[in-house]
């Protein structure tokens, strides 16, 4: 495991435009995960249902599925993408320098901060209003900061999401608006498996407030968008997602029973999606789980 953490990064630095020498060194190094054995849409079939049209259940730790609904199908993916974009921003590193905001960092909508060109942050303070809030701005100016532009960070996330296995997305931006790209349940939790694993991520997704100061000195109260995160301590995070196109989406990761788990749903509804969220990771976190095991082969591969 120590090994293929510390390929990734590297690989998210360096980029690769297929799978070279050193995807396949961090493959060989890395566990396998288990798969649903399977064809059927929703297995095991003693699950409790859930509204999300795509969503998986893996074991924190090991990766085993528990649980798995349409997990390959190609869908849009919206906000839950940033998962994978601040991956790679806190893989470079500098979270405690500052940079610049360009005119273009500010031209996304709906949610943002209300940056201004010429303002100078620290990308640490960018990145929490990313995980907390989910806030576009910040993080368009952190794509752009990292590779140049939010094209090119997209063409960066490609490379990255290829080196964790995540091989049945396309990104066409940083933040998950609108655009032709896509992902599936199952890359999105093996790109959160990664972002479980960062202590900084992790300390920021569990927040459920965060404040930002601007320039002018003018303060923000960030509300995290992760309402589990009120519910109860045994929830710690992920990240939130939502466009017209992808639905409600939702990565949790928590310990409501004996088990750590990470639950991905893509294309859910408001009404049902945190509700469902704590269902049915309460059903496959807890120590009596009664669902099999998925034998470890070829549908989830290796990280």
């Amino acid at each position: 495991m120590k090994t293929a953490l510390f390929l990734v990064p590297v690989l998210f630095l360096a980029g690769c435009a297929s799978a070279p020498r050193e995807v396949r060194r961090a493959e060989s190094a890395a566990p396998a995960v288990a798969s649903a054995p399977s064809p059927s849409p929703v297995w095991p079939g003693n699950a409790p249902s859930l509204a999300a049209e795509s969503a998986i259940v893996i074991d924190a730790h090991s990766g085993e599925v528990l649980f798995q609904k349409n997990a390959d199908a190609r869908r849009p993916a919206a906000s839950t993408q940033k998962l994978l974009t601040a991956l790679m921003i806190t893989k470079r590193g500098g979270l405690d320098g500052s940079m610049m905001i360009m005119p273009e960092d500010t031209r996304v909508e709906p949610t943002k901060l209300g940056l201004r060109p010429g303002e100078r942050y620290a990308r640490r303070s960018l990145l929490e209003a990313i995980m907390v809030k989910s806030c576009n701005d910040a993080c368009t100016a952190l794509a752009r900061d990292h590779s140049g532009s939010d094209g090119t960070f997209a063409m960066n996330m490609n490379q990255a999401a290829w080196a964790l296995g995540a091989r049945s997305s396309h990104f066409a931006n940083s933040h998950g608006l609108p655009a032709p790209q896509y992902s599936t349940a199952r890359d999105i939790a093996r790109i959160a498996f990664y972002a479980y694993r960062n202590p900084e991520l992790r300390r920021m997704m569990r927040q459920q407030h965060a404040v930002f100061r601007h320039n002018s000195g003018r303060i923000t109260v960030l509300k995290a968008t992760n309402k589990l995160l009120a519910r109860s301590p045994a929830y710690t995070g992920m990240k939130t997602g939502y466009t017209d196109a992808a639905g409600r989406c939702l990565v949790s990761s928590g310990r409501p029973g004996g088990r750590e788990v990470i639950l991905v749903q893509l294309g859910s509804k408001t009404k049902y999606i945190f509700d469902d969220a704590e269902r049915l990771m309460s059903w496959a976190g807890r120590p009596s789980y009664h669902g099999p095991v998925a034998s470890a082969g070829t549908t989830y591969g290796t990280f």
